[in-house]
């Protein structure tokens, strides 16, 4: 794991570290621009990486995560798709899918697998050509990563449960890291608080 120090080669994705800049191109509202991740800094970011467009897992994935789009905005949160298509591909694959019409966040096209490859995502499927696996990444305002998930492409994701762990870390970011969220954990449940007197006793 890289310190803050650290300059962007050692970054690996993982929980705990800054996220570089890194500007890529996204399709979103029937436009074509470019977004640099540290633009995001000061609110929740979700990076939701998935293998690619017109596909069969990945169309029932975003259309969750299409109609979960306002609540996780109501978090002060981002969501970035990304796959390792490319823009044309991303417009073309939501002007023909149902699912895909409801899709209001950025879609961002990986083409070189740059940015799969920095978040450890990526697998090559043959001697030039790549895609990704479905990983998921919450980075907080400070732009630390404070989960990061890897599944393999036959296993869909929760958008359901993404905002739960999303709640979860903006409660305890919004505490100050002094209290911590158990098993299962939804908004007005109990917390914990870390200290010597719950040692044993749980």
């Amino acid at each position: 794991m890289c310190d803050e120090n650290c300059n962007d080669e050692c970054f690996s994705g993982s929980v705990g570290e800054k996220v570089p800049s890194y500007e890529v191109r996204v399709y979103q509202k029937e436009e074509f621009s470019s977004v640099d991740l540290a633009d995001y800094h000061g609110k929740w970011l979700v990076l939701f990486f998935y293998p690619a467009d017109f596909t069969f897992i990945c169309p029932t994935e975003l259309e969750e995560m299409a109609e979960k789009y306002e609540d996780f905005k109501k978090l002060g949160a981002e969501i970035i798709s990304v796959s390792t298509d490319t823009v044309f591909t991303h417009k073309a694959w939501h002007d023909t899918s149902d699912a895909i019409k409801k899709i209001a966040f950025p879609m961002a096209a990986d083409r070189s697998g740059e940015l799969s490859q920095m978040f450890g995502t990526y697998i090559y499927d043959g001697e030039d050509t790549g895609s990704s696996l479905r990983g998921t990444f919450i980075i907080d305002p400070e732009g630390i990563i404070r989960s990061a998930e890897i599944n393999d492409n036959s296993i869909g994701r929760s958008a359901k449960e993404l905002y739960r762990k999303l709640q979860a870390a903006k409660y305890v970011h919004d505490h100050g890291g002094k209290e911590v969220c158990p098993a299962s954990w939804e908004p007005g449940d109990d917390t914990l608080t870390p200290g010597i007197d719950l040692v044993g006793k749980i």
